[in-house]
Formats: structure tokens, sequence, C-alpha cells
């Protein structure tokens, strides 16, 4: 009986022993792809150097005075407003000024009457000289008196005649077609002669207006290309060139404000428009680029994570120019291959990736 018992444990314990051992297999556990960012290498000249972020601007910015001081008293235009030339755009008060050509015109009056005056008494001394009834001295006073009447008028209308001017000079007048982009004074504001109250851009060619560094200073001045992009038009790249350079530095940026000419400028752009104006090599050499989050650092030898088939492999490289994010590859990569440029630390030889 004992027996039995016995060999009924073992068989039962034979039995569990079968069942945990199926229990502790387990399913390999597949690596899922993981997802990385590529790009593809291209050869570029514009690789190396810095873009510069500007804003469309018109070539000839005018800033408009009124001649004269006063209280502005009317504002005829808006921002934006398209004004054509003789287009009245401010006005100010001019009721003083009225008076003082009052005075003007009174004072002209006074003098032509002491002119016909002086013209008179002279006419009528020459005869009695004529006749001998008076001398040579007394003649002369009266043709001096004649002189004097004769400079007066001639002062009178010159005060007149600058009064009626300043009259004018009460409405700022549009002397050509353009767009306001800039309004510096409202209605009720006393302004004085010469202060700018508005802008205006003037019809025709528009530039790009961007601020370079002191050290991007002679990049730029010997560029033999510019390509100009356009964030409102995605798709649309021109090309350009430096027209003027600051000579003198932004006092708060301590940049140089650099004027680009569009060689073909599209009819889409307007005025304030966001630019983008990428400097091409001076040396006109053609290069590889690739960002330096790309480069994978094993000792001193610096690498890239070449993806051929979905499969990643490390290629050696040699480095050159850095620079604004990117870095030269002299030697290791060609035009066409695709490599990746974010999370290279997390990847392994001959590991699958998703692009």
């Amino acid at each position: 009986m004992q027996k039995s018992v016995g060999i009924s444990l073992i068989v039962c314990m034979l039995v569990l022993s079968v069942g945990f051992a199926g229990c502790s297999k387990t399913e390999p556990v597949k690596e899922a792809a993981p997802l990385v960012r590529s790009q593809a290498v291209q050869a570029d000249a514009l690789g190396q150097n810095a873009s510069y972020s500007g804003e469309v601007r018109g070539r000839y910015e005018t800033q408009l005075a009124f001649q004269v001081s006063g209280k502005i008293i009317k504002r005829n235009v808006d921002l934006g407003s398209v004004v054509n030339p003789g287009d009245v755009l401010m006005e100010i008060d001019a009721k003083d000024i009225a008076q003082t050509v009052n005075i003007s015109s009174a004072q002209v009056a006074s003098a032509q009457s002491q002119l016909n005056l002086a013209e008179t008494n002279l006419a009528r001394y020459r005869k009695l000289y004529e006749q001998g009834a008076v001398s040579r001295a007394q003649l002369d006073q009266y043709e001096n008196a004649y002189e004097v009447a004769l400079a007066a008028v001639r002062q009178a209308s010159a005060q007149y005649t600058q009064g009626t001017n300043q009259l004018g000079y009460s409405s700022l007048v549009a002397d050509s077609a353009g767009v306001v982009s800039g309004v510096n004074a409202e209605a009720g504001q006393v302004v004085s002669a010469g202060a700018p109250v508005l802008t205006l851009v003037k019809d025709g060619e528009r530039e790009i207006e961007i601020s370079v560094p002191e050290n991007r200073i002679d990049e730029v001045r010997s560029a033999q290309q510019m390509r100009v992009s356009f964030w409102a038009l995605p798709d649309v790249t021109v090309e350009g060139k430096v027209r003027e350079i600051s000579p003198v530095a932004d006092k708060v940026t301590r940049t140089y404000k650099v004027r680009i000419t569009l060689t073909n400028p599209p009819a889409g752009i307007s005025l304030g428009m966001t630019a983008s104006v990428a400097v091409a090599n001076s040396a006109g050499q053609q290069g590889v680029y690739i960002p330096l989050s790309a480069v994978y650092q094993t000792g001193d030898s610096p690498n890239v994570w070449v993806i051929q088939e979905d499969t990643v492999s490390l290629r050696p490289i040699k480095v050159g120019a850095f620079g604004d994010g990117k870095v030269q590859v002299v030697e290791g990569l060609q035009d066409g291959d695709v490599i990746v440029t974010a999370g290279v630390q997390k990847l392994r030889e001959g590991q699958k990736v998703r692009i």
C-alpha cells in the first residue's frame, strides 16, 4: 500500500513538472523598428552660409512733413491707403496763416499807394526842374523817394507771396503715387515744421531689407548669388543682388542694414512680407552640408547613419567647415545618400528603421 502511494506521488510530481515547464515557455519579443528623421544628401553651395530674415520694402520711401507749424485738423488717409499725385493727405489749421496773408495784402496796397504818390511828385518836379524852378538837389530827393517807394512795393509783394505759399503749405499733398506705410500724427496734434507725419512708399521697385552682423558684411558684399524666398509664397524663389549696404551699424542691434534688389520680382509680393535671403558661397564651390545633429561621434571619428533598404549602417566621414547649425562633409557622403538627422545615439548597426 505504501509502495503504491509513493508511485502515485512520483507520477503527480512528474505531471506537474511537465505542466510548469510548458507554462514557462515565452514567445520571443519582436522589436519595433524605430521611426527616424531622415534627409537626402544634396550638393549645395549655400549650405554653410546663413539665411537672413528680412522684409519687403519699397526702394523709395519718403517721410512727409508740413512746411509750416500748426494744429492738425484733418487726416484723410489711413495706414495702407493708396494715394495719387495731388491727393490731400492732411490739413492743419490755417487761420493764423490766413491773417498773415491779409496783413501782407494790406501792406502791398499801402506800399503801392506810396509808390503812386512818389511817382506823381517825381513827374511834377521834373517839369519844374526843366523850367528851372527847382534845383537839381530837390529833383534828386524826389527821385530817391520814388526808388524807396518802389522797393517798398517789391518787399510787400514778396511778403504777400510768401504768405500765400505758407497758406498752401497748410495742406499736405502727395507728390507721387504710392502707399501710406506709416502714420506718425493724428488730428488735434500740434506739429512743428519739418516733423515727419506720414511715410509714403512710392510705386516702383520692391526690395528686401535685411540686417547683417559685422562679421558677415564682407561675405554679403562679395556674394555672387542670392536666393530670396517668401514665407507667404512657399513655392516662389527669386534671385537678388546687393544694392546698398549701410556704412553705419544700428545703435541698438549693432547690425548693418542691407538692401537686396530682386531681379525678377513676383507679382504676389506686398510691402511688409517676410522674406528669407540665402547668400551663395563667394567661391562658388559645391559641397555636401548636413545638420550637426546627424553626426554620431565614436571616439575621435565623426560618423553618420546611412539608410539603405530601411537598414542603418554607420559610415565614417571627414568634416570641414562648421557654421549656422550645419557642417561641411568633405569625404564619406555622396549626392543622394539618405542619412538619419535626429536620434542618432539610439541606433545600432544593422537595425531596421522606419523613415
